[in-house]
Order: structure tokens, then C-alpha cells, then sequence
């Protein structure tokens, strides 16, 4: 599926298909080239959470896919959690704290996906985050919306996992 994303010309799936502005051909050229650790870092610069996206992306991008227009759009949704689900089990998404710390301190409230992406960027920016959740777990629709066969819920704990890691607090309840 890579390999055919490089049939394309002119993409449109990454500036008018994905909300995210994920860099769609970039990181398919990686993987095409075998190179999953460059293609997860690519892919991460823009989607704090690929392999939730991965699994419950509704996949605009493949209806923006160039090569819809005369054969079936490439499986991008398919591939970035095959790239994300890689990376974590070759133990490459690794927590990211901040180098120095700002001094600043951020309230986050709510912890669905727009909270936990915000949380984790400040707090790899150097503030102290907390994320205020009024639910007894983190996660918000990700975990409260979405069935566990479409997001099992071990995912989402261990990217929680990995923001407490960085310094993100969490109050529940």
C-alpha cells in the first residue's frame, strides 16, 4: 500500500484530507523504504496519537487519496497504525520530558484526545501540566465513547502511561 501511494503526482490527502495535516506521502515513502523509525518520527510530528488515530480515524485522507479517482484510495489509516503499533512494540516511542523546565504551570481540563494532545505538548515544552478529568479514568471519549473492539483501552493506558512519564499529572473523579 505504501508503494502505491508513490503512484500518486499531486497529494491531496495530507492538506485537504486530514484535519491533522499529517504528512501522508512523506511517511508512506518511509515505510515503502523500510524505514519504520523515520516513517513513526515523521508521522509523529503531526499526530501526537497515531495509534489511536490508527484505529478510530474516520480516513478522510483516503477519500482525498489521488488515486481514488480510477482504482480503490491507499489504506492510510491501515499503514499508520501498522507504523505506530511497530514503534511501540520495537520500544521506540519513548517519554519525552522536558530538558528544563519553565516554570509555568498549565491546568488542562478534560482528557479527551484535544486535552491529552495539549497536555503533552506543554509538558514537553517545559511546563508543569495537570490534566483535570471528571471521570474516575482518563481518556474522556477515547475511553468512555469509543467500544474497546474498536479502541481497546490498554491503548490508551499506555500512552497515559507515557505523559505521566513526562511529567503529566492526572486528577480524576
Amino acid at each position: 500500500q505504501a508503494a502505491r501511494c508513490m503512484d500518486c503526482g499531486v497529494p491531496f490527502c495530507h492538506a485537504l484530507g486530514c484535519p491533522l495535516g499529517n504528512y501522508v506521502p512523506e511517511w508512506n515513502d518511509l515505510v515503502y523504504q523500510g524505514r519504520t523509525a523515520e516513517a513513526y518520527r515523521r508521522l509523529s510530528l503531526t499526530n501526537n496519537f497515531p495509534e489511536i488515530t490508527g484505529r478510530v480515524c474516520p480516513a478522510t485522507c483516503e477519500s482525498a487519496c489521488t488515486l481514488s479517482i480510477n482504482d480503490s484510495p491507499v489504506t492510510i489509516r491501515q499503514i499508520e497504525r501498522a507504523v505506530a503499533d511497530e514503534a511501540f512494540s520495537r520500544g521506540l516511542v519513548q517519554p519525552q520530558p522536558a530538558r528544563r523546565k519553565t516554570g509555568r504551570r498549565v491546568a488542562v481540563i478534560g482528557s479527551g484526545p484535544a486535552g491529552l494532545a495539549a497536555a503533552q505538548q506543554l509538558a514537553r515544552l517545559g511546563h508543569d501540566v495537570i490534566v483535570i478529568e471528571k471521570a474516575p479514568e482518563p481518556g474522556g471519549i477515547l475511553r468512555y465513547g469509543i467500544p474497546h473492539f474498536k479502541l481497546e483501552k490498554q491503548i490508551i493506558d499506555r500512552r497515559i502511561d507515557q505523559m505521566r512519564r513526562e511529567g503529566v499529572r492526572f486528577e480524576t473523579s
